[in-house]
């Protein structure tokens, strides 16, 4: 039983000095789903706790309690996923002994998790650890990298999600439960005969963001089913109903208005505006694995559709579709205008899109009598109305 703060600081010390021991890039205790027929399949994995980059004394922690558990802790692989037991759970209490009963401990979050695990029957639960950001191997690791995207732990697109897809179950879901669809089939009659047949909101291998994430306090989400888990949501961000929606590892990076589709990998800087309808393509559609950045304080018209990233106080009227080999007429007097305020930028007056990629300031326009797309100085300032955001 550790009793001070400074026994458990230097047993947390003694446990990372030893030749085993390893410290992970991410870890949590995960309440697992399984498969209502195969209980081995995993279908969703729940972190009350989602540490990455973070309290590393109680990543060793866990770690020694599994040892101690019985569990084999190999910290050479790139993930590891334990089962846990009474065990893992005392020996833990036994560790946090100096914070249960004291306002730190209320506020650790791992403590309440360890907390909450007392007593319990202990069967979905896991323990999950994230050594290298290799390409993940189980639904477990999988869903920790999704949570450190959603909660803005890592930066949006810093991740190795390979094969991600193949790794997670296409289920039913109904609310926050995953449903295997062969066990739909196997009791769909009895299930309607007797009135139990669930309401099922979709059928997808992810999850809704707002089932697993908590939203910043200015941020609004108007319909659950816009935002897909592994998305971000900065503060301030709005998504409205409609046209709108978030792919994972895509998101905003401060307030933005959302009535439009931000695709995956897709980036959206703070003061912009998703008009309604409009795309941005993400890098499996139609972008060359080019991942899009939209900067600071731009607009995207109504079903617009932009497939190149953009700079800060850009433009793209309504209608408007703008990829990477698009022919762009600019006057002599905006070459030297767009020159001025995007050092090393060099125009002629016909360019492809891909030449202006990333470039401020720009405002595309169709030419209503001659169709040509055109590009010139923004002369207009996007901003956000302050009492929506």
């Amino acid at each position: 039983m550790i009793k001070t703060e400074n026994e458990f600081k230097e047993a947390i010390k003694e446990i990372q000095d030893q030749p085993w021991y390893r410290q992970p890039i991410g870890f949590g205790i995960a309440r697992i789903d399984k498969g209502q027929l195969d209980d081995t399949k995993v279908l969703q994995a729940t972190y009350p706790v989602a540490n990455w980059g973070e309290n590393y004394g109680s990543a060793a922690l866990f770690l020694s309690c599994l040892n101690k558990s019985g569990s084999t802790v190999d910290c050479t692989t790139s993930e590891l996923v334990c089962d846990i037991n009474d065990d893992f759970v005392s020996f833990a209490l036994g560790y946090f002994a100096p914070y249960l009963d004291t306002a730190i401990g209320t506020k650790h979050t791992n403590v309440q998790v360890i907390r909450e695990l007392e007593g319990k029957e202990l069967s979905n639960y896991k323990a999950v650890f994230v050594f290298a950001d290799d390409k993940p191997l189980s639904v477990e690791a999988v869903y920790l990298k999704l949570y450190a995207l959603s909660l803005g732990k890592a930066p949006l697109r810093s991740l190795n999600l390979d094969g991600a897809f193949g790794l997670l179950e296409n289920c039913a879901w109904s609310g926050t439960m995953p449903i295997e669809l062969e066990w739909l089939r196997q009791n769909e009659v009895s299930l309607k005969m007797t009135g139990q047949y669930p309401v099922l909101d979709m059928v997808d291998k992810f999850p809704r963001f707002l089932s697993h994430i908590i939203p910043a306090q200015n941020t609004r989400v108007l319909d659950t089913s816009k935002v897909r888990f592994g998305a971000r949501l900065a503060d301030g961000t709005t998504v409205m109903p409609g046209a709108s929606y978030i792919n994972f590892n895509a998101g905003t990076l401060g307030a933005v208005m959302v009535e439009g589709r931000i695709s995956s990998s897709a980036i959206v800087g703070d003061g912009s505006d998703i008009g309604g309808g409009a795309s941005i393509l993400g890098v499996l559609s139609g972008t060359d694995g080019n991942p899009i950045s939209i900067g600071k304080n731009t607009l995207l018209g109504a079903n617009s559709t932009t497939g190149i990233p953009l700079g800060d106080g850009c433009i793209v009227d309504g209608g408007v579709a703008i990829f990477e080999g698009t022919k762009v007429s600019i006057s002599d007097e905006n070459i030297k205008k767009l020159e001025q305020i995007n050092h090393g930028l060099k125009l002629d007056n016909i360019v492809k899109a891909k030449v202006l990629q990333g470039a401020h300031g720009v405002h595309f326009r169709a030419d209503s009598q001659s169709g040509k797309m055109i590009a010139k100085r923004s002369e207009r300032e996007v901003k956000l109305n302050k009492e929506l955001h």
